[in-house]
């Protein structure tokens, strides 16, 4: 009996210890951003910021400078790291989940907020985000505050995809119709390249098709203007990570 009760006495000072260990993905260190405070940060601003890495492109070397685009994300949105400086080893160690400190200087790419120049370091903590549904938010302006985070998109209707260039292996591009509204979408060779099912599970699509979509809320408006950074919600650009034919 003595032996039960002690065995119950460590089962619950074990659950006890790991519930007050159980991390906060939204608690950020002394001078680092919230989300909110990024998002409200000016373009050209020096901002810190801390979170989770969700997703990344391919390394590559441009003479000599290893580079990376990373898509990271906390419990309150997301963020791109474009062209993060980095050697391959450590774009090995930046696995999803990863928890970074990153200081660098936002600014706006035809609509797409990145983080640019940036340094980074790895932090104790992991998280992986869940692909929020924002079906609902499509033509609305509330949709601007997912941009960068792991969404999913349901019920939507293909109208055709076409590859960049007209070449297998580059980007393949996507047209969806939703609510009566289109939506074009993109499957980014250096996210998801032509080897993985995803690829071919798009390519395989046909107009008419309905489908589930999952992936990160890029933005691309070839009208955006830089000078009065007005952001189009319909230029929504998501690159995916996922489909599923209903």
């Amino acid at each position: 009996m003595k032996k039960i009760i002690c065995l119950a006495l460590v089962l619950i000072m074990t659950l006890s210890f790991v519930a007050c260990e159980k991390e906060d993905i939204n608690k950020k260190s002394e001078g680092v951003m919230t989300w909110q405070e990024y998002n409200a940060a000016a373009l050209n601003d020096e901002v810190t910021i801390e979170a989770y890495v969700q997703g990344k492109q391919g390394w590559w070397s441009d003479n000599g400078v290893g580079k990376a685009t990373i898509y990271l994300q906390d419990g309150v949105g997301g963020y791109l790291l474009y062209d993060l400086h980095c050697s391959e080893e450590e774009y090995g160690k930046l696995v999803e989940g990863t928890k970074v400190r990153v200081t660098g200087y936002k600014v706006a790419y035809k609509g797409e907020y990145e983080i640019i120049d940036a340094t980074f370091e790895i932090l104790e903590g992991s998280y992986v985000a869940p692909a929020t549904d924002i079906t609902s938010k499509l033509g609305t302006a509330d949709i601007l505050n997912c941009q960068n985070m792991k969404v999913a998109f349901k019920g939507l209707t293909v109208v055709g995809i076409e590859y960049q260039g007209g070449a297998r292996g580059k980007d393949i591009y996507v047209t969806f119709s939703y609510n009566g509204a289109n939506y074009d979408f993109c499957v980014e060779s250096y996210l998801t390249g032509a080897d993985s099912d995803l690829y071919k599970a798009v390519e395989a699509l046909k107009a008419g098709d309905v489908v589930d979509v999952e992936g990160f809320a890029y933005w691309y408006d070839s009208a955006y203007d830089a000078e009065t950074n007005v952001v189009n919600p319909n230029a929504i650009n998501t690159h995916i990570t996922g489909i599923t034919v209903k």
